[in-house]
């Protein structure tokens, strides 16, 4: 999608090994990477090539992501910035202005995290997270064409929650649906799932989602961990 011209050298077990030399170096386990691709040398619209360039930074990994958070997070709506559905939303990239602008407002009006909502006002995601939303039983998350990032944790729950016999459905969700759900919980590869106690006014619990959780954790401990 992003064009470029990827050498034979660039694939998947090049990268892992990368990543795996540079956190066995900085001496992180477990460890947080980023990995950032970017086009080689050149003006912004005539690059000399379009084969990519890469740079990896890991950290320590100190967050304990087989517990699920004891409090609740409080959550904000951002109302200044609306997410573009367009062919590259579902990637993770580094136009994320309203993500950032998002994340301030959260921090400043001191709230968690902030959803941020598509171009039609629906819910897109948070600024770090993908969304869930439990209401009777049936949970819901934005499908891709709301313009959510396809996260990890997401695909990989999409997957997983069907066979526990969950009914799982990918398709808009309106800030009324939201405000009105039963329960709420975030995914993202770092933090696994996290329960969400408020969005604004709106209180919810958290049972099922730790039924949810703590389910994965025995039969998913390689993802849950």
């Amino acid at each position: 999608m992003m064009q470029f011209e990827l050498p034979k050298l660039f694939n998947r077990a090049f990268v892992s090994e990368q990543l795996k030399k540079l956190v066995s170096k900085n001496n992180d386990n477990p460890a947080r990477v980023r990995l950032m691709v970017f086009r080689s040398d050149g003006g912004l619209y005539d690059p000399e090539n379009m084969k990519p360039n890469f740079i990896i930074q890991s950290w320590p990994l100190l967050t304990a992501t087989n517990e699920l958070n004891g409090n609740g997070l409080d959550l904000c709506i951002y109302e200044d910035a609306r997410k573009t559905c367009d062919a590259f939303a579902n990637i993770k990239h580094n136009n994320y202005l309203p993500y950032l602008m998002g994340a301030l407002h959260a921090k400043k009006h001191h709230f968690n995290d902030a959803v941020i909502l598509n171009q039609e006002g629906h819910i897109c995601d948070s600024t770090i997270a993908n969304i869930f939303i439990i209401k009777n039983n049936c949970i819901f998350t934005p499908a891709l064409h709301q313009g959510c990032v396809s996260g990890i944790m997401r695909n990989f729950l999409l997957e997983a929650l069907p066979s526990m016999s969950y009914e799982v459905l990918e398709t808009s969700i309106s800030v009324e649906m939201l405000l009105d759900a039963d329960e709420v919980f975030l995914s993202n590869a770092i933090y696994n799932i996290r329960w969400v106690k408020s969005v604004e006014s709106s209180l919810y619990g958290f049972a099922e989602t730790q039924k949810i959780f703590y389910q994965l954790t025995k039969t998913n401990p390689n993802i849950i961990c």
